[in-house]
């Protein structure tokens, strides 16, 4: 995948705009029209805004798809608690400390904020790409059982392992919550469906194996 990635100037704040995580949340757009403009061009104008506001902006971007710089001595964006939210007919959002890894134990990549695929259809798997939309029914409730809370467990990074074929593999302290809002799970381990096809979402049954998912 060539990588589109964009550095919007201002005099103060920078803006980092990654295009192929960027599922069109738009929460950027409600929260600052002034400054993020799908018609203009460009489209994001850092100096339209004080930098605080940008900044406050950006960490609403629930994929990562956008970032800051700040130039003015300003503080940057701390990762806060793991969570992990199953959104509705869409993605599970990760704020935190993310470490993702591919089959091979290999790091992908580190961010405070990712959208990864739950309904198998995206092409840049194990994140979202939007192909949910339209595509993908869940009401993003918790099912039976699925979180563990175990001792052995060590850091404060959230480790995500995507299985060969097979599941999301979480380790390490989160809050899992329903896309409601309603129910919420904490623990340090869980197996989470990456397919689509499990009949106990959001936590993988096996399902992948009997659908043929690959990934």
């Amino acid at each position: 995948m060539s990588e589109k990635k964009y550095t919007y100037e201002g005099t103060d704040i920078e803006v980092r705009y990654d295009l192929n995580r960027c599922i069109h949340a738009a929460e950027c757009v409600h929260g600052l029209p002034a400054v993020f403009d799908p018609k203009g061009k460009p489209w994001v104008k850092p100096a339209n805004a004080s930098p605080d506001e940008v900044a406050e902006v950006v960490v609403r971007c629930p994929t990562g798809a956008l970032h800051y710089h700040r130039k003015d001595g300003g503080s940057g964006e701390v990762a806060g608690a793991n969570e992990i939210d199953v959104a509705a007919d869409g993605p599970l959002y990760v704020r935190g400390s993310a470490v993702l890894r591919d089959a091979e134990g290999d790091v992908e990549l580190r961010d405070t904020r990712v959208a990864l695929c739950r309904c198998g259809l995206s092409k840049r798997k194990p994140l979202c790409d939007g192909s949910h939309s339209g595509a993908f029914a869940d009401p993003g409730d918790l099912g039976d059982g699925g979180v563990k809370d175990v001792d052995s467990v060590e850091g404060s990074d959230l480790e995500i392992q995507a299985a060969k074929n097979g599941p999301l593999l979480v380790k390490g302290d989160f809050l899992l919550r329903a896309g409601d809002g309603t129910e919420q799970r904490r623990g340090n381990v869980v197996a989470l469906c990456r397919c689509g096809l499990s009949k106990n979402k959001p936590f993988c049954d096996g399902s992948h194996r009997e659908g043929g998912f690959e990934g």
